[in-house]
């Protein structure tokens, strides 16, 4: 390796780094802020804290916000299980058989797309109370997988469709039915896909507020994005609380994304190189 090419590849280094810190600087300035009281942050004239505090995150022992993340991880669980298992039926369906009614379905799910969910909340709201759905997470799972449900369709048929339908014919020559071969021969190959639409619908449902804020209301029946918001009252705020519930929200899909990540990418354009 010559030093010209060295030199550029340390100059690209440098500057992806800077490019990566600039763009990350507002949770860079959250975790640092988590790690100073209230008063600190007020009265500080710098970016680095003079001293670093781990009250705000005992603090947060003493407030609902272990509530809201339990609420969360139901809710963002349950509404991803719900609409990733549909979606793989039905983008299963749309990719092997083709005939003019499941075209007119798929072009549908389009249109659906553009519907303001907030449109149906107030039909939704009289729906649910007569069912004991309000201030349960049964409301949020229904609405999220239901929102989730027609972009992670397309994304599963877009990677079922990367799948050579000669490997479901030789099975089906061997004997299995297409149920089995479904089973034992395409799932199996659609992991990558299927993980990059089971984290989409995830953080979707993890971060909704609008819906959560309309459907649960108590305390005990709260998710992070509605019940985090308490820590900001009418006339003051606790920054510190406030920050250090920010980072500990961020962190599940921050350790997700470590893990997953090169699911997202090669099942978000899986779809892109079939054509």
């Amino acid at each position: 390796m010559t030093n010209d090419t060295l030199l550029k590849r340390w100059g690209l280094t440098g500057a992806m780094t800077v490019i990566v810190l600039l763009v990350n600087l507002p949770i860079i300035l959250l975790m640092l802020n988590s790690l100073q009281t209230t008063e600190q942050i007020l009265a500080s004239r710098s970016i680095i804290p003079a001293s670093f505090t781990l009250a705000n995150y005992e603090g947060l022992t003493n407030t609902p916000f272990f509530t809201y993340l339990r609420n969360s991880l139901i809710v963002s669980l349950g509404a991803t299980a719900f609409s990733v298992t549909a979606a793989v039926l039905a983008g299963y369906a749309l990719s092997r058989f083709r005939n003019g009614l499941l075209d007119a379905y798929s072009t549908a799910l389009f249109a659906v797309q553009m519907f303001p969910i907030i449109l149906a909340l107030i039909p939704l709201f009289l729906l649910f109370r007569p069912l004991g759905f309000i201030n349960s997470p049964v409301s949020v799972i229904i609405v999220y997988a239901v929102v989730n449900l027609p972009f992670v369709t397309w994304m599963a048929r877009s990677y079922f469709d990367t799948i050579p339908r000669e490997l479901e014919e030789a099975a089906l020559i061997d004997g299995c039915g297409h149920i089995e071969a479904f089973i034992r021969i395409v799932l199996p190959l659609s992991g990558p896909g299927l993980a990059a639409v089971s984290i989409f619908a995830f953080l979707f449902s993890y971060n909704e507020f609008f819906v959560a804020n309309v459907f649960l209301r108590t305390t005990e029946a709260m998710t992070l994005p509605v019940g985090i918001q308490m820590f900001m009252q009418q006339f003051s705020t606790d920054w510190g609380s406030l920050m250090a519930a920010a980072t500990l929200t961020m962190m599940p899909t921050l350790i997700l994304f470590l893990f997953v990540q090169k699911f997202i990418t090669h099942g978000a354009i899986a779809g892109g190189v079939k054509g």
